[in-house]
């Protein structure tokens, strides 16, 4: 049986006084991989940035490979082995998508060779400044920057938003292939559910702070009806949307 990686136990979590998830219960095994879902502000975000520990823990517990981890810092959890891909991408404008990459790196698979096979584009662009990408090249720099830390476990938070189809595309792909050989675990963020759901194996839709739906992803992805009764999409029209 596969090692677990994190666990949250009854975790409730917000920013000060507010409470924004209240009862998250789940875990995530070495080489699993774990859409999260729901309509917009039910705390999606809020689940990844309290994994990384930049939210206020009032009950329950978060747990990395056994250890109790609610109140380590954000750094030591990077150390321990969890990744972050934040929304707003947060590379560094100023250096280079090579020197971005670098300043990252920890020792592991993840060197520059291996992400620069992943995403052949940013070799390409090795020696562009980061505010000389385009939206794309960066949402594949900060992947890529992630990955040279070289994490148990990635955390993605909506890396397709925004994108062209043909990016989303490119960033899928590398997705299924960086996780492959089960080596690299991910919870995955992200509003369009039909690509969420083909790349993960375990789903959890989240409705006001609490998960109100937990399945194996091709289920969930069969049933449209649970998808638009949870989610309040179609399939039909987010298949429109990525392409």
């Amino acid at each position: 049986m596969a090692e677990t990686l994190l666990a949250l136990d009854d975790v409730r979590a917000g920013y000060g006084d507010a409470v924004v998830l209240d009862g998250i219960t789940l875990a995530v095994a070495q080489g699993g991989s774990l859409a999260v879902l729901g309509r917009n502000g039910v705390g999606k975000s809020t689940l990844l940035l309290t994994i990384m520990g930049f939210t206020r823990v009032s009950r329950g517990a978060i747990a990395w490979r056994g250890r109790d981890i609610t109140r380590a810092a954000p750094h030591w959890r990077a150390r321990y082995g969890l990744g972050w891909v934040a929304q707003e991408r947060e590379i560094f404008p100023s250096l280079s998508v090579e020197e971005n990459l670098l300043v990252a790196a920890r020792p592991g698979r993840w060197d520059l060779a291996a992400v620069y096979a992943l995403f052949p584009r940013l070799r390409e662009r090795r020696a562009s400044r980061g505010n000389h990408l385009s939206g794309g090249e960066q949402q594949m720099l900060a992947v890529a920057r992630a990955l040279m830390t070289n994490p148990k476990l990635l955390l993605l938070d909506e890396p397709l938003e925004g994108l062209a189809p043909i990016i989303v595309e490119e960033l899928t792909a590398a997705i299924r292939r960086m996780t492959a050989d089960e080596s690299t675990a991910f919870v995955l963020v992200e509003q369009h559910a039909e690509v969420a759901l083909s790349l993960s194996a375990e789903a959890i839709v989240l409705e006001r702070g609490n998960i109100v739906h937990r399945a194996r992803s091709q289920d969930l992805l069969k049933d449209e009806a649970a998808l638009e009764r949870l989610i309040g999409l179609r399939l039909a029209e987010e298949i429109g949307e990525v392409g």
